[in-house]
């Protein structure tokens, strides 16, 4: 099984959205993102987003590049200060592949966690960019397969 960990792209400050939607830019770059996470064969099941419009715009993004035919759905304990090991739990119960499109300092926290087992960010994420992990374990381990920095 793989995980895609993908940040939202950058976005529109509160004062000028509230709802704090993609910037232009922020657009742009996760089109390019998503192109070269689709070059590198990733075909998630299932892609899952905060439901917070940028990670709604962001996973949108990478669910027309690498398979539209899957489910984009919005899904729980992906906010930005939910405790990862909510997220870790769930992911053990889950068969294909996922993309997760989500927030700081939710993502990073979930990426050290799988990797080393601690609730922490110290293995470091690309902002706004996408880390692709897997397991062959049921979720009990995880190694990092590629990161992609934003173009």
């Amino acid at each position: 099984m793989q995980v895609y960990l993908a940040h939202h792209g950058e976005a529109v400050g509160p004062d000028v959205d509230v709802r704090r939607p993609l910037s232009s830019d922020g657009r742009r770059g996760v089109t390019l993102l998503a192109a070269a996470a689709a070059a590198k064969g990733i075909r998630p099941s299932i892609v899952w987003h905060s439901g917070k419009l940028r990670a709604r715009q962001t996973a949108e993004e990478y669910w027309r590049a690498c398979n539209a035919l899957a489910p984009l759905v919005a899904t729980r304990h992906l906010q930005p200060d939910d405790p990862p090991v909510w997220m870790r739990d769930r992911l053990r119960h889950e068969a294909g592949d996922i993309l997760i499109a989500g927030h700081f300092p939710h993502l990073p926290r979930l990426l050290t966690l799988l990797l080393t087992g601690h609730d922490d960010a110290s293995t470091g994420f690309p902002i706004n960019g996408i880390v692709a992990l897997e397991t062959h374990d049921d979720g009990e381990t995880w190694v990092e397969l590629w990161r992609l920095p934003p173009a």
